[in-house]
């Protein structure tokens, strides 16, 4: 598990994570989301103990990275793929890595067949292609077998078959009860991985929810009635949000289509359209982080 309570870090006048508090539970698959320039890549950091916060505090089972006395037992992660030495071999690289955290050297070559880089354990990180460096990588938050994982775009890189790979690998790994995170910009894969989200927009939180209910809260109901008007008014009574439709329906939140037609039973409303329109992740995501996009091309 992973608790992060009040983590705020300032580089200069700018506020790059602000007051951030959430937890990563063990045993599903925690999307970590937000526009660009949002704090994801510095929340990560500040949990591997790479950055330090000016306020909050981060733990892992507890204790704090920089506490845990075998880390790669513990925590394995992924934040950039590309830090290797290039004249070393991957075998090599792994090995060294096992060694200084007291993992035996016979995991170096499980973990070479588990990403698929057994044929070319011998050769050079830097003759590696982006996708092989990237499943080094995964092999090394692989290492030490840990309970904890955490990637940061895992599947750049990838081919087809690694990106499915990978994300069977980390729904795996969240099945046997480990703690996942892992952030992504990539939202049709968000969508078949994550079972909860972590949204946040400028280096504050905007949404801790499952990935069910973040979609069902951008999701809508299209309603067409006689007598419209009155019943807009008696769905917001009940808590929904109303707004027309451009064709002269209204547009419902906040209820489910059930309930929308409970209420017009009880109000002696018909109904000649009762359509629920289920948006996806990516819709969903792009309607919540609309306000919190720091770096926003302009038009053609």
């Amino acid at each position: 598990m992973i608790k992060i309570a009040g983590l705020t870090k300032r580089y200069g006048d700018r506020t790059a994570v602000d007051g951030l508090t959430f937890t990563v539970e063990p045993g599903r698959v925690t999307g970590f989301l937000g526009p660009n320039g949002a704090g994801k890549s510095t929340t990560m950091r500040m949990i591997l103990g790479l950055d330090r916060p000016d306020a909050g505090t981060v733990t892992i089972g507890d204790r704090r990275y920089v506490d845990l006395p075998r880390p790669m037992r513990e925590v394995g992660a992924l934040l950039d793929a590309r830090a290797v030495h290039p004249m070393r071999t991957a075998r090599d690289h792994l090995l060294c890595l096992a060694q200084t955290n007291a993992i035996p050297a016979a995991r170096v070559d499980e973990v070479l067949e588990l990403v698929g880089l057994t044929s070319v354990a011998r050769k050079r990180a830097g003759t590696f292609s982006l996708g092989m460096g990237q499943r080094l990588g995964i092999a090394v938050a692989l290492l030490g077998d840990p309970k904890v994982l955490m990637f940061d775009e895992p599947v750049n890189g990838l081919d087809p078959e690694g990106i499915k790979w990978i994300r069977e690998l980390m729904r795996g790994l969240a099945a046997e009860g480990r703690t996942v995170l892992v952030s992504s910009h990539l939202m049709s894969e968000m969508a078949l991985t994550a079972d909860h989200l972590v949204v946040i927009g400028r280096g504050r939180l905007i949404a801790d929810v499952s990935i069910d209910d973040f979609v069902r809260q951008g999701s809508d109901v299209l309603v067409r009635a006689d007598d419209q008007d009155s019943f807009a008014g008696r769905l917001t009574e009940l808590g929904a949000t109303v707004r027309p439709d451009d064709d002269g329906g209204l547009v419902v939140t906040g209820l489910e289509p059930r309930e929308i037609g409970r209420a017009a039973l009880a109000a002696g409303v018909v109904l000649s359209e009762l359509t629920p329109r289920r948006v996806s992740l990516e819709e969903a995501y792009m309607d919540l982080t609309r306000d919190s996009i720091e770096f926003q091309a302009s038009a053609a």
